[in-house]
């Protein structure tokens, strides 16, 4: 798994407490609390039995998940010894509040610890919390590893007898490879384990204590001699909001300390800060707003043309209809990460510049070349908000492109575009280095052929690699990815990519883009793919074809003897329900296994998105070797939300537990063209409707 980063992020700190699994609760145990809608938690926790790095996403008010990674028995040299206990371990958890609390009744969640894979932090749990003044006490009842210690019998028996076999031969633990989910083995057990404790905050300080008794025994750490013993009761003292973190310091299990930290990020910021830079518009003349001599200040589509471009905005072109009196303005986005702020400070710009007796103004949105909808704006000289927002003055149409436009603005071509940016690229959880990075120098290029046609590049220059190739594969399929440390040590300078593409639409609903050359690290080929999505509806229908193949490792232009086709069909369904996104693609991957991948995003309106994928093919899991099936999970990050300027620029990554042969495909080119009309798709537009009226 790599991924790539080009920002540091500035974290803005929330009241959080994180466990050292990640899950909210107390030391080593969970609670009944979540996180705020929306919130990221990053926490790492070191004690003596292992290291534990853990991504906690809050994905609705009643859902958290985990992805964590372990490293057990961290502290002794000699890890790969059999007697040893040298296990890394990828799980995942979930958790769900069932029941909210009031002033009289404790909030309850039910979880799992680790749902999929090797299952040896296998545990599900009932837990309860309630606050009282400023005590927040916590019990609970667990299964598998949380019911080594005070015990009693599994009251699910007394409803089915079979629910006190936890393992058998049709409940394997997670699969011979791992990655296999774990629910057939889920609260079954001759026993339970009662857990609890409290956590008390200091008045007045940011400092809160804990105590807690864990119905966890630590008995297969004990077999491995990592501990010698072990005591449920542990307890800790922790420092919030210290500099933007939360510390821990903890005594625990009886018989080590430890430590934790964690921070979170709020990626629900509904409506980000609006920001306008200053400008001198070409009202003020040529000499204030430097215009160019080239524009006539006397023509309203001159004056506008200029001040969309001083706000990020491209004006394409225009008509006036004076019978209906009516501008139609085509323009694009290149600027504002929130489509709705793009539309009011062309709405305010039109409102300037067209004739006074213009009382109706359609703004036709152009994303990427494809005309996406219409805004319909009604003029009006109403200051009253109440006044404003009674009376419809937005609406969004079917799109439609101007017929016989009477201004046009003239791109001249080839025009060329280079930056310049610092990058890294990370491969984490390698069995025998769980952090190898990359750092260079990255030089992307994009030149505008025509007016849909243009060539992109990306070229690396390396700085600093510690990627190495110590790891042979040992793939039974094609190395169609997992030999991509090859592709890091070999080529560590070299192109990245370097492809023609075209962006155009059959019609208002049928989108598609053409592209070829070298594709990514990996591929060079030739593709399309087309969307049909109708206007409104929240199902649309998507179609991928390429034929690609193997580049050399050096990342010239040398190429590989493997060569394949791979193509998807896909349909895409915008739920209403928290701004999920949902796809699921069928067809041929890399490898020339076969089957489908379902993937769900979450996307808030300040165009923070994370998500998660699963892939099952027709090939076996000893084909596919460990990990059984290709999952991950899905990020990106706009860059406006730690940016003082409006910018539409982000930062995307897929994380995977271990990369794998099976089920891959060229990841940017499946599902793109749906994923890339979001911020215009109409569902995302009226969700910001009355953000679109201009200030």
């Amino acid at each position: 798994m790599y991924k790539y980063f080009f920002l540091i992020l500035f974290i803005q700190p929330i009241k959080l407490s994180a466990s050292d699994f990640g899950t909210t609760g107390l030391i080593d145990i969970p609670s009944a609390r979540m996180l705020d809608d929306g919130a990221l938690s990053l926490t790492y926790s070191n004690q003596k039995i292992a290291n534990i790095s853990n991504i906690t996403y809050q994905l609705t008010p009643w859902l958290q998940t985990t992805f964590r990674y372990t490293i057990f028995n961290p502290d002794n040299k000699d890890r790969n010894s059999s007697d040893i206990d040298g296990l890394n371990d990828r799980s995942y958890a979930a958790k769900i509040i069932i029941l909210n609390e009031d002033k009289y009744r404790p909030s309850i969640a039910i979880g799992a610890k680790d749902i999929l894979g090797t299952g040896v932090w296998g545990s599900e749990y009932i837990v309860a919390s309630k606050k009282i003044n400023n005590f927040d006490f916590t019990l609970g009842m667990g299964w598998g590893r949380l019911s080594e210690d005070n015990s009693i019998k599994n009251p699910l028996i007394n409803i089915n007898k079979s629910m006190s076999n936890r393992y058998s031969s049709e409940r394997p633990v997670g699969g011979r490879f791992g990655g296999e989910s774990r629910h057939k083995s889920f609260f079954r057990g001759e026993k339970v384990g009662i857990f609890g404790g409290l956590e008390y905050a200091i008045p007045g300080a940011d400092i809160n204590l804990l105590i807690e008794y864990n119905s966890d025994s630590y008995l297969r750490e004990i077999e491995f001699g990592t501990i010698t013993k072990s005591s449920p009761l542990s307890y800790g003292v922790e420092w919030k909001d210290f500099y933007g973190f939360d510390l821990r310091l903890t005594h625990q299990q009886g018989n080590q300390f430890g430590f934790a930290f964690s921070t979170l990020i709020d990626t629900k910021t509904i409506h980000p800060k609006r920001i306008i830079d200053p400008f001198y518009s070409s009202y003020d003349g040529y000499k204030l707003s430097a215009a160019p001599k080239s524009l006539n200040l006397d023509i309203w589509y001159d004056r506008l043309l200029f001040d969309f471009e001083s706000s990020g905005l491209f004006l394409r072109s225009a008509k006036l209809l004076p019978k209906k009196r009516q501008a139609i303005i085509e323009f694009s986005n290149f600027q504002f990460n929130l489509t709705a702020d793009a539309i009011s400070q062309a709405l305010n710009l039109a409102q300037i510049h067209i004739p006074s007796n213009i009382n109706n103004i359609t703004l036709v949105l152009n994303e990427n070349g494809y005309i996406a909808a219409n805004i319909d704006y009604r003029r009006s000289n109403l200051d009253n908000n109440f006044m404003r927002n009674k009376f419809n003055l937005i609406e969004i149409t079917a799109p439609g492109k101007i017929s016989n436009p009477s201004n046009i603005t003239k791109i001249l071509t080839p025009n060329t575009n280079v930056k310049f940016d610092l990058a890294a690229r990370f491969q984490l959880f390698d069995p025998d280095l769980p952090f190898k990075h990359q750092l260079y120098l990255k030089i992307d290029t994009s030149t505008s052929i025509s007016q849909n046609w243009s060539l992109s590049g990306s070229f690396a220059i390396n700085i600093d690699n510690n990627f190495d190739l110590t790891r042979a594969g040992s793939s039974a399929l094609e190395p169609v990815r997992t030999d991509i440390n090859q592709y890091l040590v070999k080529g560590s300078s070299g192109i990245e990519s370097l492809y023609f593409e075209r962006y155009s639409s059959l019609n208002n609903e049928i989108y598609y883009r053409l592209y070829a050359g070298i594709l990514e690290q990996m591929y060079s080929g030739i593709g399309i793919e087309f969307l049909y999505y109708p206007f409104m509806s929240r199902f649309a229908f998507g179609s991928t074809i390429y034929k690609v193949r193997k580049r050399g490792f050096e990342r010239d232009f040398e190429m590989l003897d493997y060569e394949t086709t791979s193509g998807f069909v896909s349909i895409f369904y915008a739920s209403p329900f928290y701004n999920f996104d949902i796809a699921i693609h069928h067809g041929k991957y890399l490898a020339g296994d076969k089957g489908r991948t379902i993937e769900i995003r979450r996307t808030f309106d300040n165009g923070f998105s994370v998500g998660a994928f699963v892939t099952n093919t027709d090939v076996s899991a000893a084909e596919y070797g460990e990990g059984s099936f290709d999952k991950g999970l899905y990020f990106k990050i706009p860059f406006e939300t730690f940016s003082l300027r409006h910018t539409k620029s982000s930062f995307s990554t897929v994380l995977r537990s271990i990369q794998r042969d099976g089920g891959q495909k060229l990841d940017d080119y499946t599902g793109r063209l749906w994923h890339d009309l979001r911020n215009v798709r109409y569902d995302s537009l009226n969700n910001n409707k009355d953000r679109m009226l201009p200030r």
